[in-house]
């Protein structure tokens, strides 16, 4: 499989301004890796709206990566070295929003113990990121619109106006159009924040991009757990090619790590290390696993309680045996691993509780 500094030489480099695309950092960097028509298209829409003030909407499915594009137009907008300030609308409950957008003075409500700036006044003369917008309740909305039509608003428990210059980038993963046809959504506000519309693609409708991405993050992986993975085989590339991938590339991503965990080092990741269910792994064209002697599962670990077993021990060894780094690669809470511990009556010298 080629590798993706070929497959993405042109977009990895340097754009017509200078801007060097490698100091957005190995996790920001994957949006830029595809060879699609419809990231590409994308791609040159991003350097020409990042030039302008223009509030821009990217909407698309959960795990498409619509935060990574955001900060790509902020990286290289005449506003990069300006305050770039993010909210997750759907994270804050109403009453807390408004206090987390506008900011609030001492004593306006109860806890207020002194005056606060909110993200609009520390976002002045740069940008800001209203993520998960379509979760916003509708009178958050008028208050936003209010803002974006007079570029002022006054603190909660104020009366002072307050001027900014803010650029908007917003994203959410709702039909917009539908919300705004059930009253969810202000038709006027949609059309403030929608002056350049960016669509994400789902992954599973642009299948080449597949193995550019997957490699990506084999890279990020073997090289934090210090593991020296080649590769996929044609046929883990294939059955990947297969999948729904409902997750979309959040989902790849999970996938990927846990991959690169569960292979042994000098090995390609095969159909047989992938952490899919049974149902996904043969829809996508999977073959029987129950011949496979290597690795994790075999013929004396089919049973899904001691192939949960291994990969849990896998992870610890991996992690010399701190639950935490442990957990994080698994997915699960320190809490869940502990259980499972437990559970699976796992133990290690260098655990306190074995040593009494």
């Amino acid at each position: 499989m080629k590798s993706i500094l070929k497959e993405s030489k042109n977009n990895a480099e340097k754009d017509q301004n200078g801007k060097d695309w490698k100091k957005l950092g190995f996790d920001n960097h994957y949006p830029l890796v595809g060879k699609s028509q419809q990231m590409k298209e994308i791609f040159a829409l991003i350097k020409k709206v990042a030039k302008s003030n223009a509030s821009v909407l990217i909407q698309g499915e959960t795990g498409t990566g619509k935060e990574l594009i955001a900060n790509l137009i902020q990286f290289i907008s005449p506003r990069s070295t300006s305050p770039y300030v993010q909210v997750n609308c759907a994270a804050l409950p109403e009453n807390l929003l408004e206090s987390e957008l506008f900011g609030h003075e001492r004593g306006a409500f109860t806890g207020a113990y002194q005056a606060r700036p909110g993200k609009f006044e520390m976002a002045d003369k740069g940008t800001l990121f209203l993520d998960e917008i379509g979760d916003m309740e509708i009178s958050t909305q008028a208050k936003i619109l209010r803002v974006l039509q007079n570029q002022e608003f006054t603190r909660v428990g104020g009366n002072k106006s307050i001027k900014v210059d803010v650029r908007i980038i917003s994203a959410t993963n709702h039909d917009i159009d539908q919300a705004i046809a059930e009253g969810k959504f202000r038709a006027d506000l949609f059309y403030r924040i929608n002056v350049v519309n960016i669509h994400i693609p789902p992954l599973r409708e642009r299948l080449e991009d597949i193995p550019l991405i997957a490699d990506f993050f084999l890279r990020k992986f073997s090289r934090e757990l210090r593991k020296n993975i080649p590769g996929f085989s044609n046929e883990t590339v294939k059955l990947m090619k297969n999948l729904n991938w409902n997750g979309n590339i959040r989902e790849l991503r999970n996938l990927v790590e846990r991959a690169v965990l569960l292979t042994e080092d000098n090995c390609e990741i095969t159909p047989y290390e992938l952490p899919m269910k049974g149902e996904e792994y043969f829809a996508a064209g999977g073959k029987d696993r129950r011949n496979r002697e290597n690795g994790v599962l075999t013929l004396k670990t089919l049973k899904l309680e001691e192939a949960e077993k291994q990969v849990i021990l896998k992870a610890l060894e991996t992690c010399n045996y701190v639950q935490k780094n442990a957990a994080a690669i698994l997915g699960i809470s320190s809490r869940v691993l502990n259980y499972k511990v437990s559970q699976f009556s796992i133990t290690h010298p260098s655990w306190r509780k074995n040593n009494n």
